[in-house]
């Protein structure tokens, strides 16, 4: 997915996630709606315009510590659970990449920042929530897929969270009538990873 800094522009990444949360912030309320609070989208459509607004202060920075703003900022603007796990993610890449990281770099770190979003949400893959998503993806990056390969396996690993129970957040609440539907949360990572995969491959 990525092997260097040197293609790395982490702000037209950011400006390419906001652009794809705000495109599918209706679907993401959506998908919410149907077993969770309803608010999915516009929660992240805020956060990823917060991160959106701050670019400019963050120009210049050390990739790590832009990471680290990032998820600081998404802790503070996005609401419900989604906030802290989505800058639990980012704040922890930031923690544990170098500053001129390589690709194994971003396989370790990719590794420890799912497990923190594991730990900060007390779930584990195979619970019907975001990490359904960051788990293959973490393993497609390891195992050296391209970006669009890495951006395939997300979609498809969202969409597989369709005939699962629900066993964490307000999705469980609802037990079997949580099947059938996908989950937001995973929804949303996957078309973050796809947002990402897409503009690396541009060359940003």
């Amino acid at each position: 997915m990525v092997t260097t800094t040197d293609r790395i522009d982490i702000a037209a990444l950011a400006i390419a996630v906001a652009d794809t949360i705000s495109a599918h912030a209706e679907e993401l309320t959506a998908l919410d709606q149907a077993i969770g609070d309803g608010d999915h989208g516009l929660n992240m459509k805020r956060g990823f315009e917060a991160v959106r607004a701050e670019l400019p202060a963050l120009a210049g920075k050390p990739l790590p510590d832009t990471l680290k703003a990032v998820g600081t900022k998404l802790v503070m603007t996005v609401g419900g659970a989604s906030g802290p796990l989505f800058g639990t993610l980012f704040m922890t890449l930031g923690k544990e990449l170098p500053a001129d990281p390589d690709r194994a770099d971003f396989v370790a770190a990719l590794g420890k920042a799912v497990d923190a979003v594991a730990a900060r949400g007390k779930s584990q893959a195979g619970q019907k929530t975001m990490l359904d998503v960051l788990y293959p993806v973490q393993q497609a990056l390891a195992g050296g897929r391209s970006a669009r390969e890495i951006a395939d396996v997300a979609d498809a690993a969202a969409e597989a969270t369709r005939p699962i129970k629900a066993m964490r957040g307000r999705a469980s609440f609802l037990g079997d009538r949580s099947i059938g539907h996908v989950d937001a949360g995973a929804r949303s990572t996957a078309l973050i990873v796809r947002a990402i995969a897409e503009t690396l491959e541009r060359g940003a």
